[in-house]
């Protein structure tokens, strides 16, 4: 008997060290490495640090409160009243209104956004439409309708706030009056303009905790033995095509699209990560991608262009090594169809015919992220329908016209350095960096 109660307080005292060493810990200075800009819109790692919005998705695919506690639709989802959750302050000490939502929502998407109208009704906004919004709960929760007090969109009611921005440096503290508590860590920096090689380099010697794996070196990274954060395919790779101009044409455009060997780019520019599509919707989240064939045909193209000539087009790509080369390689095929196509760089002063886009999964319901995706394409029409079958038809029809053909689903990821504990990444594939901690911090 005493020895099974010398044996059992034995392991009690090995198993305390260990909780220990995984209880999150407060404190410390949480490092990271990225590519890009921080307030870049769609996706910059800032805005979600710093800002909020009436509500927010989660892995479950359920929408939740956040800036909005609750809300209701009338006459058949054409108004919809949220709200908002009392005692929340901006970064700067003012108080989270109804007037300031107004504002930052009417600012966020113009007369572009999936309502008619917005006004103020006590303590709540309501939205209004001639048309049906069966979606606006989970559209509220993306990136685009963040809600900021001021123009720059700097100053929000998220877990971390802005410090200042030196040398290439954000540095963002803990709010420690965040109405969803307090972050762990105490300050966020985030090195900018950072190529990946450098990246990696600053993770190996301590000098970064958080860096990014483009789709293209996951598998470069696994063999390096980094501690990969990796999502499911969350960003579609499409190519955007004018409908004006020759273009205007819809067999051209068909041509173009039979003409994309999509194989080649996933198998040789993104080493087989994420998922060859044809389709908007991933195929986890729709189930219905496999009806989109995504084989190249020459010959089909060749027949719809019917041996015209098209004069030299133009395709903008937004930077970066892979994307160069996955424009170089379309317009190769393209060149095979009997385009000639010429690769430039995004943000040019003539807009270009073609243009390599990457477009952000905005939801994890196949409805709202159906919408949310033609609505990045310019179509303002609410998706009503809800069966897979009905999602299929909607998207059968707005991809026949050949103005976006969507090419690859791809993974986001991140690196992470030993110290980082209780990193998750979000449905949208951004790192939750509010819930993660530091071992060593004090």
């Amino acid at each position: 008997m005493l020895r099974q109660v010398a044996i059992s307080c034995l392991i009690v005292a090995m198993a305390l060290p260990a909780a220990a060493r995984t209880r999150p810990h407060y404190g410390g200075t949480l490092r990271v490495d990225i590519e890009g800009e921080v307030w870049q819109r769609p996706g910059g790692l800032a805005r979600r640090l710093v800002l909020d919005g009436l509500t927010r998705m989660e892995a479950d695919g359920a929408v939740h409160p956040a800036l909005a506690v609750r809300w209701e639709s009338e006459n058949q989802d054409h108004r919809w009243q949220f709200w908002l959750r009392p005692g929340v302050h901006f970064h700067d000490g003012s108080v989270l209104t109804a007037v300031v939502v107004l504002n930052a929502l009417n600012s966020a998407c113009g007369a572009n956004c999936p309502w008619a109208a917005v006004h103020i009704v006590g303590l709540s906004v309501v939205f209004t439409c001639d048309s049906p919004m069966p979606n606006l709960p989970a559209l509220l929760a993306g990136d685009q309708y963040l809600i900021s007090t001021d123009a720059t969109g700097s100053i929000g009611t998220g877990p971390f706030q802005l410090n200042g921005f030196n040398n290439a440096v954000m540095t963002l503290s803990a709010n420690e009056n965040c109405w969803q508590g307090r972050p762990f860590v105490d300050a966020v920096e985030i090195r900018v303009h950072r190529a990946i090689r450098d990246q990696w380099l600053d993770l190996s010697i301590g000098r970064a905790d958080l860096v990014e794996v483009p789709a293209e070196q996951l598998r470069q990274a696994h063999e390096q033995r980094l501690t990969v954060l990796q999502s499911p395919p969350v960003s579609l790779l499409a190519l955007s095509v004018a409908s004006s101009g020759v273009l205007g044409n819809p067999d051209l455009r068909a041509a173009i699209a039979l003409a994309v060997d999509r194989g080649a780019l996933s198998n040789v520019i993104f080493q087989k990560q994420g998922e060859v599509t044809a389709s908007l919707l991933p195929s986890a989240l729709s189930g219905y991608s496999f009806l989109f064939p995504t084989e190249r045909d020459l010959n089909k193209s060749h027949e719809k262009h019917g041996g015209f000539t098209p004069p030299p087009l133009t395709m903008a790509e937004p930077g970066g090594s892979a994307m160069q080369l996955a424009a170089q390689r379309i317009a190769l095929n393209l060149h095979d169809a009997g385009f000639n196509v010429q690769v430039v760089a995004e943000g040019g002063t003539r807009p270009a015919d073609l243009a390599l886009l990457r477009l952000p999964l905005a939801s994890n319901q196949p409805q709202a992220a159906l919408e949310a995706m033609l609505r990045s394409t310019g179509i303002q029409s609410p998706v009503l329908e809800q069966s897979p079958a009905a999602l299929y038809k909607v998207e059968r029809d707005f991809l026949e016209t050949h103005t976006l053909i969507p090419l690859l689903y791809l993974p986001r990821a991140y690196a992470i350095g030993s110290r980082v504990r209780d990193l998750r990444l979000s449905p949208d594939g951004t790192p939750l960096l509010a819930g993660a901690s530091l071992e060593d911090a004090p």
